[in-house]
C-alpha cells in the first residue's frame, strides 16, 4: 500500500513538473506578445484640438517611426518628448497631449517599432534606439538636451529612465513606472523563474539614481497592472529635486484631471 501510494505521488510530482517547464518555456517564446500590445486599442474617438505635423524618424537600424511634432515655440519654451506604453497607437494618447495646447510646451510623441503602423518588432533594446533616435531627432531641429522634458508613460517610464541616466535634460516625467519588469512579472507570475526567463528587464530601479535631473513621479494608488508601490520606491530611491502626484483613486491610467493637471504645470513652472 505504501509503495503504490509513494508510487502515485512521484506521478503526480513529475506531471507537475512537466506542466511547470511546459508553463516556463511557452511564456519564453510567447513573453514579447504578451508584453507588447500594438494592436489594443483604447481609443474613443477623442478629437485631435493641439495642431500636430505628423513626422517620420528614422532609426540607426533603418527603421521609420511616425511621430507627432507640435511646435509651439523651440526658443523660449521647452519640448516634451513623449514615450508611450505597451499597449495601442497615438491615438490613444489624444486625451492627454490636447492639453499640453494649454502648457507652455512644445511636444514630440513618438510610436515605438511595431506601432502605429510602424515597421519592426519591439523590444527593450529596439525601445531604447527609437527613444534616442528621437532625442536626436529633436536635437537636429536646435532643441537641446537641456531643453527636453523627458515624459514616460508606463512601460515609457522603463525607457525613460533608460535613456534619461547620465544626461542634462530638463526634466522626467515619470507616469505609473515599476521598478522593473522582473518585479512586474514576479507579481503576475510569482511561481515561475522570472529572472531566468525574462529577455526585456527594464531594471528602471537600478538607474534611477543615475537621473540628476528634476524629476516628477505620477501613480494612483488602486493601479491594478503595477502596484502602487513601484512607484513609491521609483520616488523614494531618487536623486532631489523631486516631486510627487499620488493619488488614492486613479488605476493604471491616470485621469487628466484638474489636481493631475495642476502638478503637471507646477513641475514645468519649476524647471530653468
Amino acid at each position: 500500500m505504501v509503495k503504490k501510494f509513494n508510487g502515485l505521488f512521484l506521478k503526480i510530482l513529475l506531471i507537475i513538473f512537466i506542466i511547470y517547464i511546459l508553463i516556463s518555456v511557452t511564456l519564453f517564446f510567447l513573453q514579447r506578445t504578451l508584453l507588447y500590445h500594438p494592436s489594443t486599442n483604447n481609443y474613443f474617438e477623442d478629437n485631435l484640438t493641439v495642431q500636430i505635423d505628423k513626422i517620420k524618424i528614422t532609426t540607426k537600424d533603418n527603421i521609420e517611426l511616425l511621430g507627432w511634432y507640435h511646435k509651439k515655440d523651440i526658443k523660449n519654451y521647452k519640448t516634451i518628448l513623449f514615450l508611450h506604453g505597451n499597449a495601442g497607437s497615438l491615438e490613444n494618447r489624444i486625451h492627454k497631449i490636447n492639453h499640453f495646447e494649454d502648457m507652455n510646451v512644445n511636444f514630440l510623441i513618438i510610436a515605438w517599432r511595431g506601432f502605429s503602423g510602424n515597421k519592426g518588432k519591439p523590444s527593450e533594446k529596439g525601445l531604447y534606439d527609437d527613444a534616442n533616435s528621437a532625442v536626436r531627432w529633436l536635437e537636429k531641429k536646435g532643441i537641446m538636451k537641456k531643453n527636453i522634458i523627458i515624459y514616460g508613460e508606463s512601460l515609457g517610464t522603463g525607457v525613460a529612465t533608460e535613456i534619461a541616466q547620465n544626461n542634462n535634460f530638463a526634466g522626467i516625467i515619470l507616469e505609473s513606472p515599476f521598478t522593473s519588469m522582473i518585479d512586474a512579472a514576479k507579481n503576475k507570475y510569482p511561481f515561475l523563474p522570472i529572472r531566468f526567463l525574462l529577455k526585456d528587464k527594464y531594471e528602471s530601479d537600478k538607474k534611477i539614481k543615475n537621473i540628476k535631473s528634476p524629476l516628477l513621479v505620477m501613480h494612483g494608488e488602486v493601479d491594478m497592472i503595477v502596484p502602487f508601490w513601484m512607484g513609491k520606491k521609483i520616488y523614494s530611491i531618487a536623486n532631489e529635486p523631486k516631486y510627487s502626484h499620488f493619488t488614492k483613486y486613479d488605476n493604471h491610467m491616470m485621469k487628466y484631471d484638474k489636481n493631475l493637471l495642476i502638478a503637471l504645470k507646477k513641475f514645468l513652472g519649476s524647471l530653468n
